[in-house]
């Protein structure tokens, strides 16, 4: 009997927990960590512009989802890249000014929360951590062209991933050799490519405890990419949310340090749900690139397929086509002369 094959019961298996859902997230503007700390200017002038356009889309989506339509607002802190500033100083003028203007500001998310999490809300440092850029990594399919000749490292080991065949000068032919050169080529192009070639992370070497250690930096559009998975509800860890977020009172005051807040804090008591069916995103023109970026990167994300049915079925309950490609979700709005 030892060889008894063994079963697993249905019921068994890990469930996906459901997310509370908006029908539209909207992302009101962005600055880098230096926007922030020098002067205010600035920050007005982007919210202001802003305001106006924040309140037409939630109109729009009335619209179209009816007069109940539930629409929040969210916006992403450049705290991977410049953990070296004061939270408090930061966030007491980013939020004055977004209330002098007029902008309400529903969630507050850290982008060194898209690069891990902890399991619990509890932000100590002794808490087990979800590594979320990790667990994205291990979900990335990238399009090996026909005849590639493994000179260059797959994606995996470079950390760059493109959106079709790259230029001959990757085929490790000889200088001044006869075969003419051939330009990149998008895959799917119609007449003419387009043609992408995104680093999504890099490598180097710290000395710990004496010995050296390879870490690694992700790149802004990479993190940007796990940051739109989280606003549409797509990530779960052992089946359940990865991220939560958690209701923040002015009497609480801030930490000294970002990694001591949670990924994602709700201002807003009364707010629709973070993470929605759609997200619309109200940026400079400077971030294009990063967002042009953001979609090769997730074309080429394979995620959980439950989860996928689980929300376009979710849809469908309320009348509402939810693409399951997530890259036909997402929305972009350039602000002019940013």
């Amino acid at each position: 009997m030892d060889n008894v094959p063994g079963y697993i019961e249905a019921t068994e298996r890990t469930r996906v927990a459901k997310v509370p859902l908006s029908h539209l997230s909207i992302e009101v503007g962005h600055f880098y960590m230096n926007d922030l700390s020098n002067g205010e200017e600035r920050i007005r002038a982007q919210f202001r512009r802003i305001v106006p356009l924040v309140r037409a889309f939630t109109e729009a989506a009335k619209d179209e989802f009816g007069p109940r339509a539930r629409v929040s607002t969210c916006f992403l802190v450049d705290d991977y890249f410049r953990s070296d500033t004061d939270p408090a100083e930061i966030l007491d003028k980013l939020l004055r000014n977004a209330n002098e203007c007029g902008l309400t500001i529903d969630y507050l998310a850290r982008e060194a929360g898209c690069w891990e999490v902890p399991e619990t809300g509890d932000s100590a440092a002794s808490t087990p951590r979800i590594k979320l850029a990790e667990m994205v990594r291990s979900r990335i399919v990238a399009e090996p062209p026909e005849g590639s000749n493994g000179r260059r490292p797959p994606t995996a080991e470079s950390g760059w991933l493109c959106n079709g065949r790259r230029a001959s000068d990757d085929s490790g032919g000889q200088a001044l050799h006869d075969e003419p050169y051939v330009p990149p080529e998008e895959f799917g192009r119609r007449e003419h490519s387009i043609f992408l070639d995104v680093q999504m992370w890099s490598s180097y070497v710290r000395k710990v405890n004496g010995r050296d250690e390879v870490s690694i930096k992700w790149s802004c559009p990479y993190l940007a990419s796990i940051w739109q998975l989280l606003r549409l509800g797509m990530l779960r860890f052992n089946g359940q949310p990865v991220v939560e977020p958690q209701l923040w009172q002015p009497s609480d005051g801030w930490p000294t340090r970002w990694w001591e807040m949670p990924a994602v804090l709700q201002l807003n008591p009364r707010a629709k749900p973070f993470a929605a069916y759609r997200s619309l995103s109200l940026l400079p023109q400077r971030y294009l690139g990063i967002e042009h970026a953001v979609r090769v990167i997730l074309d080429h994300v394979q995620l959980d397929a439950e989860v996928i049915e689980q929300i376009v079925e979710r849809g469908l309950e309320e009348g509402i086509i939810v693409p399951p490609k997530v890259t036909e979700r997402l929305t972009h709005f350039l602000l002019d002369g940013s």
